[in-house]
């Protein structure tokens, strides 16, 4: 099972950058190719201690293990922001909006993994533990991202063919699969248990799911067309109104009213405003 997983690894990587898929998903491409390179590496390197049985063999691997699993959270983390971005890349405010909220839930998850890791370990041994709490956070937030497009799909006008849909469908599979089967692994289960075998399973069928997603002809995005009277045009606006700078609105201070129809009456306002200004320079 463990030379399946680096062959899909390696057709994913082959069909994803033939297909130029990295143009779109940066992070994603280097994800793939730090997989299919490290993947071998491991291998021959867990297997040649085996013959030359030396202890700073041993530490190179440990090393080596740790900086490329500290690498992919990482790196997940910004193929989350990438694929973020793509599902809402026809709603400029939302987008800007969304990704600022990112930023502050990776400081966030980087503050409570380290924060809650247990320093009884002292010195390099306290590594592992913060590598995964990374993991943790990174898997809560592919969770939550598949969540959130399987939830906005149809107000996105976002395809179960669209390419970042297909990753964040792989990531949550493999997120689930380490928060819920993961329970049931210690560092004493042998590598032959059961639990290990599902485990695996679901890292294969997650590759699948990506190798299906990169053979098939990926549909092109059309304009999203939406009314204008509709919700998701109206918070797409109402973000963009929130980073805007170039207008002064006075906002009367009375307590009455919800929140958000007092945000879309200074909207209306900006929006009124800009058009009388466009129809009197013209």
């Amino acid at each position: 099972m463990t030379a399946g997983e680096f062959a899909l690894s390696a057709l994913l990587a082959f069909l994803f950058f033939k297909k130029g898929m990295q143009h779109r998903f940066p992070s994603m491409g280097a994800y793939l190719a730090l997989r299919a390179i490290s993947t071998p590496v491991f291998w021959c390197l867990w297997n040649a201690n085996s013959v030359v049985k030396s202890q700073w063999w041993m530490i190179s691997y440990w090393y080596l293990f740790w900086a490329v699993y500290v690498a992919s959270a990482v790196l997940l983390f910004f193929v989350c922001m990438e694929v973020f971005r793509s599902a809402l890349t026809s709603f400029s405010g939302l987008t800007r909006f969304g990704l600022v909220i990112f930023r502050w839930a990776a400081l966030a998850s980087v503050i409570v993994a380290v924060s809650t890791v247990s320093f009884a370990h002292r010195g390099l041994l306290v590594i592992p533990d913060i590598a995964f709490s990374l993991m943790r956070s990174v898997s809560i937030l592919e969770l939550c991202l598949l969540g959130f497009l399987c939830l906005s799909m149809n107000a996105l006008q976002v395809s179960a063919r669209d390419g970042a849909f297909g990753i964040a469908l792989g990531f949550g599979m493999m997120a689930s699969n380490d928060l819920v089967v993961s329970l049931f692994i210690n560092h004493s289960t042998p590598m032959t248990a059961p639990v290990e075998f599902v485990y695996e399973s679901i890292q294969l069928l997650a590759l699948g799911v990506w190798v299906t997603y990169c053979a098939l002809p990926e549909q092109a995005r059309k304009p999203v067309v939406v009314a204008a009277n509709s919700t998701i045009y109206r918070w797409n606006e109402i973000a963009s109104a929130l980073g805007h700078k170039g207008t002064n609105v006075a906002v009367p201070a009375t307590g009455n009213g919800f929140f958000l129809s007092d945000v879309e009456k200074v909207v209306d306002k900006v929006l009124t405003r800009n058009l009388r200004e466009g129809e009197s320079s013209s």
